[in-house]
């Protein structure tokens, strides 16, 4: 927000303060930004046939367990047959509040999964990427982080049913859709 030109941020209601959300709400009071605050359920417009789904988090259903990442803003873009699902640093137990929410719909299937957390094995159950089905998966991620991210049991449960691209290996990654909904992905390594 520092460097780019921003008219709206949006973001979840925030269940405990932290440096970072101090630093947000300077900048966006300096800047003059307006932030939209979501939570599941709701829906935003964006253009014609393009709108985010907020699919977490659930004011009713707050998770007190590592709650900045477990109620981090989960989304998905829906755009034509396209549909990519952001799950910000969420963790298995906010990935099972997802399912439980959505169990019985369509609502979590997707082409794109943009990984939880870094890859970390804390996220991408078996049963949560079951749920999305996506064809491609993307893992943002650090060169040689001290993390370990990704690891290599979450890599390999993705790979059973995706094509995974990662920022590490990948650079940059972006992904163009046309008017008729035809998808193709860009990479930028560095």
């Amino acid at each position: 927000m520092q460097k780019l030109q921003v008219e709206k941020v949006i973001i979840p209601e925030q269940f405990k303060e932290s440096e970072n959300y101090k630093k947000f709400l300077g900048i966006v009071k300096e800047r003059k930004i307006k932030v939209h605050t979501v939570e599941a359920g709701q829906k935003i417009n964006i253009e014609k046939d393009i709108y985010f789904d907020i699919l977490w988090p659930n004011s009713e259903k707050v998770i007190s367990e590592n709650v900045i990442n477990n109620n981090s803003l989960v989304c998905k873009i829906v755009y034509k047959n396209f549909s990519c699902i952001f799950t910000g640093d969420i963790e298995k137990v906010a990935e099972q509040a997802i399912l439980q929410g959505y169990k019985n719909t369509n609502k979590l299937k997707a082409t794109i999964l943009k990984v939880a957390h870094h890859g970390s094995k804390t996220s991408s159950t078996e049963e949560f990427l079951k749920a999305v089905k996506p064809k491609i998966a993307i893992i943002g991620v650090g060169k040689n982080n001290t993390f370990g991210h990704p690891n290599k049991d979450v890599l390999k449960r993705i790979e059973e049913g995706s094509k995974i691209y990662r920022t590490d290996l990948n650079g940059e990654i972006t992904i163009r859709i046309n008017k008729k909904g035809k998808m193709w992905i860009d990479r930028m390594i560095n």
